[in-house]
Parts: structure tokens; sequence; C-alpha cells
């Protein structure tokens, strides 16, 4: 029996049904999966956009289950009683909103402990819920298949900690590769003996060993985990990175080699206040922070990158059939707030189409950015006027979308600011905008006044009263108005089509022509 069909155990594995009847499914309906770490027991419920969904619901209780295994082969008592406390919880809020039955999966701290089986059989008679206790192996098969979730593209290593071990899979082509696992996380790491130069010693060959098994000619390192995650917020404190979105949020070795410095010459409990991490996690950064540095050394990866998705993810990922994983999970998510938040659903689609002209010189990967700020671009209406341009912004740089990186999460931010604001000087969301380059605040500005232009000119259909023509050499931008809708062509159109152009550079032009 292969990895997959172990998983699985039954047809449809931990969720005992199919989560995507048809292949073209849009939207998921709220699913409950609960996480069983060696540090922490989390529920998620997911709901949305089938290819990208959101969070509907996301507790987390730092339990401890697996600290001290290490060295007494069971789980921690008082650990045992707070993840049972939270998984009754977790039990009763299912009910409470309805769910399907929880999907339970344990790792390393329930598959390694004397106890664990004990544990499971004490979970099943307390809440009703089956814990699905999963191997090494397959623990690095799934949060690399949470990774692909979010990063279709991602290819390198995908680097999952957690409190008793640390898992390693290759990802390419959209498919997990080689993957091993090891006895890396946090809480193992504080059994080691000799002190610095013993665990120092100890991290080094254990990497070294897994680096001779899956290879070292990875360019990038997604990581995965919470150690991982306080590690990055770390990183953001001591560079004063405008933004502390996790997801997506990249890194260069040597910013990760300073970083384990910096962490090694402060106060942790002052580290931990300026950043608002918990204590129970940061007791374990600067564990994960050597291990890390030695990841660094070992693999020469050119970028690490974060992942907030994981094993919870990859199990939603194991299920979907590949028409649904090719698809986009940035515009997916768009297409599925346009649907639910936006005034007149698929008015998206019409818009992008009416502006397009301007973006024929654009690539592949600024289109799809485009087509999403097209499909956000009414979805913040019932905001306040007066702070709808910085909701939109909010939205689009905080939201939890797929396949963004940072620059492309606030050019997406600022065009959408512009569709609601001509102007974005004295804005409290300045420091943000030095993510992007002066070209590419530029760009960001067009399409927002772009869609500011479009969204009203017609309400039905743009392109029916009239289309775009751009010809950036002459820079002249033209709008070919459809005689029978001149009327629609009226003193605030003007405005804001002059405003367009304007930010262009360009001459406007308007002729009209007979429909």
């Amino acid at each position: 029996m292969d990895a997959k069909s172990e998983t699985r155990g039954e047809e449809w594995g931990p969720f005992g049904r199919p989560l995507f009847d048809d292949p073209s499914t849009r939207a998921l309906e709220r699913v409950g999966v609960v996480d069983v770490g060696s540090n922490s027991v989390r529920l998620v419920v997911f709901d949305g956009a089938a290819r990208s969904p959101a969070y509907f619901y996301n507790e987390k209780v730092m339990a401890g289950l697996g600290q001290g295994l290490a060295q007494t082969g069971r789980l921690s008592p008082q650990g045992r009683v707070r993840a049972l406390d939270a998984l009754k919880r977790f039990a009763a809020l299912a009910r409470g909103m309805n769910l399907p039955p929880l999907t339970c999966v344990a790792t390393a701290a329930v598959r390694e402990a004397e106890d664990g089986p004990e544990f499971q059989a004490e979970v099943e008679r307390a809440t009703g819920l089956k814990l699905w206790v999963i191997d090494g192996q397959e623990e690095a098969r799934l949060s690399a298949q949470g990774v692909l979730l979010g990063w279709p593209e991602a290819e390198g290593l995908v680097c999952d900690i957690g409190g008793n071990s640390m898992e390693l899979a290759e990802v390419s082509g959209g498919k997990v590769g080689r993957r091993v696992t090891s006895p890396l996380g946090p809480f193992r790491l504080q059994q080691v003996p000799g002190g610095k130069k013993g665990l120092a010693a100890y991290i080094r060959e254990t990497v070294e060993k897994l680096a001779a098994e899956v290879g070292t000619g990875h360019d990038r390192i997604y990581l995965v985990g919470g150690s991982w995650r306080a590690f990055a917020r770390l990183d953001m404190e001591r560079r004063k990175y405008p933004m502390t979105v996790l997801h997506e949020y990249r890194m260069g070795p040597q910013s990760v080699l300073q970083t384990v410095n910096w962490i090694a010459e402060n106060d942790i409990d002052a580290l931990r206040a300026r950043t608002g991490t918990s204590a129970a996690r940061m007791d374990l950064v600067p564990l994960a922070s050597q291990v890390l540095r030695q990841l660094v050394l070992t693999f020469h990866p050119k970028e690490i990158d974060v992942s907030s998705y994981g094993i919870r993810e990859g199990l939603l990922y194991e299920q979907m059939p590949d028409r649904l994983r090719m698809r986009d999970p940035l515009v997916e998510a768009c297409r599925y707030a346009e649907r639910t938040m936006a005034r007149m659903p698929g008015f998206g689609k019409k818009l992008y189409a009416f502006i397009l002209p301007l973006f024929a010189a654009a690539s592949e990967e600024r289109l799809r950015i485009v087509k999403a700020a097209c499909l956000l671009h009414d979805t913040t209406w019932r905001a306040h006027p007066d702070y709808r341009a910085e909701v939109c912004f909010d939205n689009a740089t905080r939201a939890n979308l797929g396949g963004l990186s940072h620059q492309e999460r606030v050019f997406l931010g600022l065009a959408l600011l512009h569709r609601y604001k001509n102007s974005r000087a004295g804005s409290r969301l300045e420091p943000l905008f030095t993510l992007l380059n002066a070209h590419q605040i530029q760009e960001a500005e067009v399409l927002g006044k772009a869609m500011r232009f479009g969204a009203m000119f017609a309400v039905k259909s743009p392109e029916e009263a009239g289309t775009l023509v751009w010809r950036p050499k002459k820079k002249v931008l033209e709008l070919r108005l459809n005689a029978r809708s001149e009327a629609l062509f009226g003193e605030v159109a003007q405005a804001r089509f002059k405003s367009l152009a304007d930010a262009l550079g360009a001459e406007a032009k308007v002729t009209l022509v007979n429909a």
C-alpha cells in the first residue's frame, strides 16, 4: 500500500467523505480540521473558495503534549490534560457550528509516546474524535502539499518543524518528491547533552545526514511551523520591515544568519514583548533558530520563504482533483469574494476586459494581479466612504490570499486604494509603499484610476458604452464613446478619465462612434 493509501485508511482518508464531488467545484462547505502536535493543538474550520479556502474559525492551545517526551518516553501529564480539554472544547464548538465530523491528525508526540495509543483511546471516549496518527514521512508529504495549496509554483525544499520532529520534503512541478523526518524538534533538542558545543555538533551532524538523503541543490527553503513563523516575525522586527504578514515573507541567507545572532545577543523576554509572541512559543525559538542556521549553512539556499500553510491545508489539497489544483488560488479567492461581497457579481470580468488595452504589454504575472484587482474592486462598498480606500488596502495586504508575494500585496492594495481615491499623499499606509519602486507605484496608480473610471462609466458593461485605446508611444489615451451612450460621459466620468490620462502622462482624447 502506498503512502497516500495509508493516509486515507479508507477511500476518503481522515475526512471519511469526498470534499470535492465535482471537479468544477468553486466553493467549499465548512470543513473542520484538528492538528494535534507536540507543542500545539489547533482547530481550523475552512470555508469559501475551494482552491483557496478561508479560515472561518481558527483556535490554538499551546498544550505542550510532547514536552519531556525524549526524556520519559511518555506524553507530558500536564500536556495531556490541556490537550484533552482543548479537544473537548473543539468537539463542542463543531457541534455548535453544525459541522460534519472533525478530522483530527496527530503527529510526532502521539506517534512516538508509549502512552500514545492510550491517549488516542481516551480522546475517543471523552470526545468521540478519532485521532489519525501519521508517520514522519506522511507528515512531510502533507506539509509539502499544504505549501503547494498556496504556492502552486513552489520549487525547493519544504521544512516543517514541530516540537519533537522536523520534516523535509522536495517540491517540484506541483509534486512532492523525496521526504525525510528527523528528531530536530526543539523539545528533543532540550535533552541533547554536551552544552552549546554538543548541541551544535548534534544539529550539524543530523542536518548533514538529511542533506545526504534529499540533496542540497535547492534554491529555496519553505518554512512551515510555529517556531519558524516566530523566527520570521523577529527577522521583521530586526529589519524594521513595514509589513507583518508572515505568509510568503522572504529572507535571504545572510539575513537569517544575522537574525540568529541578534536573537542570541538580546533578552528573549524583551523580544517576545516587542513581537507579541507567546511565552510558550518564544521558549523554543532560540533552539529552532540554531537548526535554521545549520540548514542555511548546509543547503546554501538563495532564499528562505515562510508558509502559513501546512498539514491542515495539505489534507484539503489531498482531495482536490487535478483540475481544481491547476486553478490560480489568488484569482479563485477573488472570484469568491466578488460573488459573496460585491454589489454586482460578475462585473469584475467586464471591468477587466474594458481596461485590458492599458496592459497589452504586461506580463502574465502582472495580468493576474490586474484581474484580481478588478474582481475585488467593489468588495468593500459597505465601508464608510471616508475609509473605503484604506479598507481596500488593508484587505489586500492582510487578507488570507495565496499566491501573492508581499510586493504584489502592496501593489494590489495600492491599486485598490486608487480605485477609491485619487491621491495617496499623507496616507498612514505610506511606509508600506516602500516595498515598491517608483515604476510599480505609478503602475498601481494607473490600474486604480482605470478601475475608478471604468467602474462608474457604465454600471451594466463599460465595453458596451465605449472602448479604450492606448497609444504609449504617442502618449495618447483615447475613449471611443458609442454615440448612444454619450449621456454616460458626464462631468464626473470626464474628470476620472482625465485623471487616468494624467496618471499615464498622456493626452486625453474622446471620439464619438456610431454603435
